[in-house]
């Protein structure tokens, strides 16, 4: 189905499907862990690592060849049903072959909580289009997709895309395996993070200490365990991804790369 390389190539940009439950993570090699941060709180001390402006532009390749270009963006605050929220949005343009691709997510997540409260997908591919959109209900632990009757969600939710700036608050340690529950859809958790190394690559945009991880999401997609997905974010205040390769089937790997990044207006990722 066409559909399918929207899972290949606009997941890898955004980290699909995530983590549902009460906001926590734990770690599995030591006997308590503290609260990660982007834990639900009323008032944030710690600067969180991208804020309103944040631009990420990648190349994605596919087997070694470039196949096209995806870009992460935080375009405002917003506010929904009266909660302040980043707006981001997520594009994927390119393809091989008949197979092309412009696909558009976008999420609004609350400013201090990190929670979801709304997530569309727009996706063209080739022929095949389609648009979904979800309305979600921190307070009540609810979601509801446009046109469907209102199901059980989670505390705290997260959806696909809101899930990839969450995961950059979190303290990763290498050696360590963080699992969450926080994906607003109830059956794809629970989202698994295995931090396994420091490494210093070099991508277009530069040369980077990085750390690598590895997520595993209860699917069949590329972030499930055999995929062996890795992503690759910067060893700094801005945890940016700026490297991400995975195996997959009949197009033997997928890689995306940073090419360029554009600072918030304001905020600790600000700064060089």
């Amino acid at each position: 189905m066409i559909a399918g390389l929207n899972t290949i190539v606009t997941a890898a940009v955004l980290l699909s499907a995530a983590a549902v439950a009460p906001a926590r993570a734990q770690s599995q090699d030591s006997h308590s862990s503290p609260p990660p941060a982007g834990t639900p709180q009323r008032g944030r001390t710690t600067p969180l690592p991208f804020g309103v402006g944040e631009q990420l532009d990648y190349l994605v390749a596919v087997g070694g060849a470039r196949v096209g270009t995806g870009k992460m963006h935080v375009i405002e605050l917003d506010t929904v049903r009266g909660h302040t929220t980043f707006h981001s949005q997520f594009t994927v343009q390119g393809g091989f072959l008949m197979f092309k691709v412009n696909d558009v997510m976008e999420t609004w997540f609350d400013t201090t909580s990190l929670s979801s409260l709304r997530f569309v997908q727009n996706i063209h591919e080739v022929s095949y289009k389609t648009k979904r959109a979800y309305e979600i209900y921190p307070n009540r632990a609810t979601y509801q997709q446009e046109g469907d009757t209102v199901k059980a969600s989670v505390p705290a939710p997260l959806d696909d895309a809101a899930f990839l700036y969450f995961v950059r608050t979190v303290p990763l340690e290498v050696g360590k395996t963080y699992t969450f529950q926080r994906y607003f859809r109830p059956d794809r958790n629970p989202v698994i993070v295995k931090v396994l190394r420091r490494e210093r690559v070099k991508v277009p945009a530069g040369t980077f200490n990085t750390i690598v991880i590895q997520p595993i999401i209860k699917s069949q997609g590329i972030f499930a365990e055999g995929g062996e997905a890795q992503m690759w974010l910067t060893d700094d205040d801005r945890r940016m991804m700026v490297q991400f390769k995975a195996k997959v089937p009949y197009l033997k790997t997928l890689d995306l790369y940073l090419q360029s990044y554009q600072p918030p207006t304001n905020g600790p990722a600000s700064k060089p």
